[in-house]
């Protein structure tokens, strides 16, 4: 048995290859299935993302609002029922509540919010502190430390 002797597998049907711009014979010659001239039929088409064919673009027609502040500062957030599991005195920073799986990205520190209530005492470093959780942990006989930023 040679090569070109072997056969397809029963039932399998060939899948025809167009084998465009290989003469008129083919039926794909000529203009290789392109057409007649324009933008379409030249090679390297595919043109920039958004064109619309020299019509005013969607992204340059809709109205522009407001900026970005490159600056802006995202912090991760935590309220004080998420810290009941560490009251007892624990230090509580942003490193060991991304460890126990309370916040899932560090970003650019932690802020932590006052909803809920503390069940204990906590030592408590983080970048930003409102003032009703300030007020709930010093009055559970807690410590707050606000770190730069």
């Amino acid at each position: 048995m040679r090569l070109n002797e072997i056969g397809r597998p029963e039932g399998k049907q060939a899948k025809r290859v167009k084998r465009i711009g290989r003469g008129d014979g083919s039926g794909q010659g000529g203009t290789a299935g392109k057409g007649h001239k324009g933008q379409k039929a030249r090679s390297g088409t595919g043109g920039k993302v958004g064109f619309e064919g020299g019509q005013m673009p969607l992204q340059r027609r809709l109205p522009k609002r407001g900026f970005t502040n490159i600056f802006r500062k995202r912090y991760a957030i935590v309220n004080l029922d998420q810290l009941n599991p560490f009251t007892g005195g624990a230090e509580v920073t942003i490193d060991l509540l991304h460890e126990k799986g309370v916040i899932s990205k560090k970003l650019d520190g932690l802020k932590v919010l006052g909803r809920g209530e503390l069940s204990g005492t906590i030592k408590i470093k983080a970048n930003a502190v409102s003032e009703s959780a300030r007020k709930k942990i010093e009055g559970a006989g807690g410590t707050v430390e606000v770190i730069g930023g």
